[in-house]
């Protein structure tokens, strides 16, 4: 059987491949293990509940006592299929014994934090980040608001093949409600004690997505200081990324001229990501962003290693240009998860993708585009300078990317005429460019991707080595 977990959660059509019956089996499922298992302590990671059955609410015969329950706090975007599936998945939780918060509409960093903040036993959001209205997804946060690892997921679709019994009586969870209030305020207090300086002087216009940071980025950003003009943060249960928001960036560009802003900031559905837009109205990437907030944590003494973690697939003017700062670039796969694996592992102080996925792990465990955009317009109102002047700290180089259909992806990766080709395309690009050929994690396609000085120069060495790649 394919593995139910994707790169971040549990994804598919709503009603369909992602059901209620489903939602309700992963509830339980996630419960036994997350919850209840003492072995998965070791693989939670920092900020983990303690794995005693003392700590876990139960009593010398291993049952959970009443009111001493652990607890999950669960999180929707305001896609219409959030209800149905909280609701099963709210069901599954308590059925193990779990009581369970609903926190309602909010931002899944707002979920992971909250779990945090609860001293919950885990978290869950229900979102499909910035897939159409149609799609649903489940995420899932360890104790301390941190995501799984793989072997927690594995043990979580073990357990769905297994017979979960719960208990009865007493021990069976409770499910209450929370108002959104109640849930974003915290929220919003915390991301504002987290901004090193205020933003006073910048006007801002932010595009909601009609998306779950409807209500906690505007009130963040107008509590940090700035003038702030929200769009598309009307949500109605269907309008979720539909032409608007980080994958929509165009309605944000026109939206920023208008308005005379500093700076445009766009949100997918669940704001876990961030992109910008300048004062003329061009998109500032995830990677100028990183090389922008890099740059200023340096300056200030807290880059730890001066060292920034990003994936094989930021553009090499971010190296080349943070080089030249004395900043060095440890790359992992792609991926926000093996982004934070990173950083956990080795204690550095940002991270991200191209994305827009950025990771300040000193304020949050997981990527948080309402954090990433105070950050940026926080280094904006200190050094007195624009977006644009900000983001020259590094050069884009034109990437052209092919994905080639090929009969076996391990034998391209292993094949001596794709290797030499490689060899040969590195050596004529001398430094001034990259190759990166990546297999799909899903199909049998293998992605090759050139970065050069000029795009023509780029699509003729992508063109020259997808035709060796798909004779293999």
């Amino acid at each position: 059987m394919a593995r139910l977990f994707g790169t971040d959660g549990v994804r598919g059509l709503a009603n369909k491949t992602l059901r209620a019956d489903l939602a309700l089996s992963l509830g339980a499922a996630a419960a036994s293990v997350l919850a209840f298992d003492p072995g998965a302590d070791t693989a939670r990671g920092s900020g983990a509940a303690g794995g005693s059955g003392a700590a876990r609410g139960e009593n010398a015969q291993g049952e959970r006592a009443h009111g001493d329950r652990p607890l999950a706090v669960v999180g929707v975007d305001p896609r219409v299929s959030g209800e149905m599936l909280s609701s099963a998945l709210a069901a599954g939780l308590a059925s193990q014994g779990v009581d369970v918060l609903l926190v309602g509409q909010i931002p899944t960093p707002a979920v992971a934090f909250l779990t945090a903040h609860h001293d919950a036993a885990l978290g869950a959001m229900i979102s499909a980040s910035h897939n159409p209205m149609p799609d649903n997804g489940i995420k899932f946060f360890a104790a301390g608001g941190r995501k799984l690892s793989d072997e927690l997921e594995d043990r979580i679709e073990a357990a769905l093949e297994t017979s979960i019994t719960g208990p009865t009586g007493n021990r069976i969870g409770r499910i209450s409600a929370v108002s959104r209030e109640e849930s974003v305020k915290p929220y919003v207090e915390h991301l504002l004690a987290s901004v090193p300086n205020p933003l006073a002087g910048i006007k801002v216009v932010v595009d909601c997505a009609h998306g779950a940071a409807f209500e906690a980025a505007p009130a963040a950003y107008r509590g940090a200081g700035a003038e702030v003009v929200a769009i598309n943060a009307d949500p109605d249960g269907y309008n979720i990324n539909e032409g608007v928001g980080s994958t929509h960036i165009e309605g944000l560009q026109k939206a920023v001229v208008e308005h005379g802003a500093d700076i445009g900031l766009a949100h997918d559905g669940d704001a876990d990501r961030c992109l910008a837009v300048d004062a003329s109205g061009r998109v500032v990437g995830g990677d100028e962003i990183m090389a922008i907030l890099a740059l200023g944590l340096s300056e200030a003494g807290k880059l730890k290693d001066d060292t920034l973690v990003a994936t094989v697939m930021s553009n090499l003017g971010l190296r080349m240009g943070l080089e030249k700062h004395g900043i060095s670039i440890v790359t992992t796969k792609v991926g926000d998860r093996y982004v934070l694996e990173e950083l956990d592992r080795s204690g550095r102080s940002l991270g991200g993708e191209q994305s827009g996925h950025v990771v300040l792990p000193d304020f949050a465990t997981t990527g948080d585009g309402t954090l990433t955009g105070l950050f940026l317009m926080a280094r904006m109102a200190e050094t007195k300078k624009s977006l644009a002047e900000l983001a020259e700290v590094m050069q884009i180089l034109p990437q052209v990317l092919i994905n080639v259909p090929v009969q076996d992806k391990a034998k391209v990766s292993v094949s001596e005429s794709v290797t030499s080709a490689v060899a040969s395309e590195e050596a004529a690009l001398a430094g001034a460019g990259r190759v990166l050929l990546r297999p799909s994690g899903t199909e049998q396609v293998v992605r090759v991707m050139v970065e050069a000085e000029t795009e023509e120069i780029a699509r003729r060495s992508a063109e020259r080595l997808a035709e060796v790649v798909g004779a293999v």
